[in-house]
């Protein structure tokens, strides 16, 4: 099975969702000889607001970057629903991708900086499906004509920054 444009509506579940939660989208799709970012946002935390996350509220003392890598897999997926698809290789160039934003906004460079991974699944909705099925709950959903779309796995600081360490 495969979704037209399942990776672009994967990525706008997510932006949606993160702006829901007090996120500000800075950029999609950021690019650099690198590599590219699927969604930079930043979340200020001078608002005194609270930021949820997975586990618990966390109150933040100042503005946080998360870039964010977003897999889009239908279920069943050979690479744990786009969890090991984010190899060293990759992160290593998500970083350099990173550092060539900060580069471009000094004004962010001394922001928190976070790597994120939303895990999306696409499933095909078929007219004729009967029957009773267990489900995970999903963060979000979306659907297009023919598909659903569900975050159902948001990983917060998935993998760490070499950025922080000079």
């Amino acid at each position: 099975m495969h979704c037209p444009n399942s990776g672009q509506l994967g990525e706008d579940l997510v932006a949606q969702w993160l702006q829901s939660t007090g996120w500000i989208i800075l950029h999609r799709r950021f690019s650099s000889r690198w590599g590219e970012i699927d969604i930079i946002a930043e979340y200020d935390g001078q608002t005194g607001e609270k930021l949820l996350t997975q586990h618990s509220l966390l109150s933040t003392q100042h503005s946080l970057l998360t870039f964010v890598e977003v897999k889009t897999r239908s279920s069943g997926s050979w690479d744990a629903g786009g969890r090991n698809a984010i190899t060293p290789q990759k992160q290593a160039k998500i970083w350099r991708t990173a550092g060539i934003f900060l580069a471009e906004y000094p004004e962010k460079a001394d922001y928190s900086c976070r790597f994120d991974v939303a895990i999306v699944y696409c499933q095909k909705i078929s007219k004729n499906l009967t029957g009773v099925t267990a489900n995970q709950e999903a963060l979000a959903t979306s659907s297009v004509p023919g598909y659903k779309f569900k975050l159902q796995e948001y990983i917060l600081a998935a993998f760490d920054s070499l950025i922080d360490n000079g």
